[in-house]
């Protein structure tokens, strides 16, 4: 009889195992074939057993259970798992990060922060004619609000700035120190230092302190104005504006005009461009704002320079800026000056040879180099130079804090005499006096102090010089003698 049917209806090995089954005897073991044509030949040369050295036996080794060949991929799935529930842990964490980052610009955006002191949010005014950012509207996110109240875009020394018909930005002001019922603002672009006045009433007499006589005072109307900034960061330090005496601007207009055409009494289109480049250019520049500034009375201009910090800062910080400014440009003077010296001595030993050369006694006529302005011989080298200079130091001695919204007022007369004022900022609905922080009487002083944000390569403000020159051009296009008494 065959036995192989038989052995197929015998239990087997089970062909799948749990993989945490305790290792235990089958309790049926497979009993092998009868049969001789089943059993397996045995080699004809049977293998040796291997050598087991002694001292590699360990004998627990032969108490421990038997090692399931499937355990590696149970291995395999146990750190999948682990895998996949540290992953769902970071992106959870970085969900959680994502939102902690927006949350604080959502409430920016759409809250408007209480005051400090105040236990209730005041309920926004709803008023007529309200005065827009000086910022970019269509920005997402406003720039008044993050850097600064809301108010303080909404006003002007405590007062309410209002739009008139013409689309121009006002403060009125009833009080009886004020000159005018209403004065025209500037935007400056930033929210620190929102609104710049177009006209200021500065104080005349040298000994006069206050803004509040009317006698005493004189209107200065706006060139131009810009923003200050330091590093490569853009960190804005102050907006510091020009101004020109409005008694002055037939004088100042005249100056510009005979640098492009002395006979005319206007500029058109085309010199207005001239003009342009030539008050953009590092050299030309230089020239003719030199020019305006060496000019005594009556052909002298009064000017007034105007600074406000943006930020707290002290004195200290800003008399080291001007002070580093005026050093760059009386070093840089000095330089041009050496060059053209030696130039000139190198002209002058080179047709002295010429001339004993020359055999026929004919007079060699010596070229003479004539050095360019400003730069003149022992200009910036001499004692009372340096005297000025410790003078203008001087101004800002002892003065400690200038805080932010604080006015820093330079004015320079005729003769360029250079006078500085402090005004401190106000309370709500007030206006603090000028205050007097002395005067330097060498014009050259001065001179530098204008043409550190006018001429030359490098300007402390870019912004305030291409303003300046914008404005300018609005005043040459018009005939001299009728700027003072123009309406826009």
């Amino acid at each position: 009889m065959n036995s192989a049917p038989i052995s197929r209806l015998l239990p087997r090995r089970p062909l799948h195992r749990c993989l945490y089954a305790p290792h235990s005897p089958l309790p049926h073991p497979q009993l092998r074939p009868a049969h001789r044509s089943l059993r397996t030949p045995a080699p004809a040369h049977p293998r040796p057993p291997p050598e087991i050295e002694p001292q590699s036996l360990d004998p627990k080794a032969f108490d421990a259970p038997p090692r399931n060949p499937l355990d590696e991929i149970a291995i395999h799935r146990q750190e999948a798992a682990r895998r996949a529930y540290h992953m769902k842990r970071i992106k959870r964490a970085t969900i959680g990060l994502i939102l902690s980052m927006i949350a604080p610009l959502i409430i920016i955006q759409f809250y408007d922060l209480p005051p400090p002191g105040d236990k209730k949010p005041k309920e926004p005014e709803r008023t007529e004619n309200k005065p827009p950012s000086p910022f970019n509207p269509s920005s997402w996110i406003k720039p008044d609000r993050a850097d600064s109240p809301d108010e303080v875009t909404r006003s002007f020394q405590g007062k309410p700035v209002i739009i008139t018909p013409g689309n121009k930005l006002v403060v009125k002001d009833s009080s009886p120190s004020s000159h005018t019922e209403a004065t025209e603002l500037v935007p400056t672009g930033t929210s620190s230092v929102p609104y710049f006045p177009k006209t200021i009433y500065l104080p005349t007499s040298p000994s006069s302190s206050a803004s509040t006589s009317g006698d005493t005072t004189a209107p200065y109307t706006l060139l131009g104005l810009g923003i200050r900034t330091v590093s490569f960061l853009g960190i804005q330090v102050y907006v510091v504006g020009i101004y020109v005496k409005t008694s002055s601007l037939s004088t100042f207009q005249n100056s510009l005009i005979n640098h492009i055409n002395p006979a005319a009494s206007a500029l058109i289109p085309e010199e207005k461009e001239a003009l342009r480049a030539a008050l953009s250019d590092p050299e030309k520049s230089n020239e003719i704002w030199d020019a305006i500034l060496r000019q005594r009375d009556p052909e002298g201009v009064e000017m007034a320079l105007r600074v406000v910090p943006t930020r707290g800062t002290d004195f200290k910080h800003l008399q080291d800026g001007w002070m580093r400014g005026i050093a760059q440009r009386t070093g840089e003077v000095g330089r041009r000056q050496g060059m053209m010296l030696l130039q000139q001595r190198q002209e002058r030993e080179r047709e002295r040879v010429g001339g004993q050369a020359d055999g026929d006694g004919r007079e060699v006529q010596e070229k003479k180099i004539r050095l360019p302005k400003p730069v003149d011989e022992s200009e910036f080298e001499d004692e009372s130079f340096g005297e000025a200079m410790r003078g203008f130091r001087a101004l800002f001695a002892g003065r400690g804090k200038a805080g932010k919204g604080s006015v820093i007022t330079f004015l320079r007369d005729g003769e360029g005499v250079l006078r500085g004022f402090f005004q401190k900022e106000g309370k709500e609905g007030e206006e603090e006096k000028f205050v007097r922080m002395g005067e330097v009487r060498d014009e050259r002083v001065g001179r530098l102090v204008w043409l550190l944000y006018l001429g030359g390569k490098k300007v402390s403000s870019e912004p305030t010089r291409r303003s300046v020159v914008e404005g300018c051009l609005g005043i040459v296009e018009r005939p001299v003698g009728t700027v003072e008494g123009r309406v826009e």
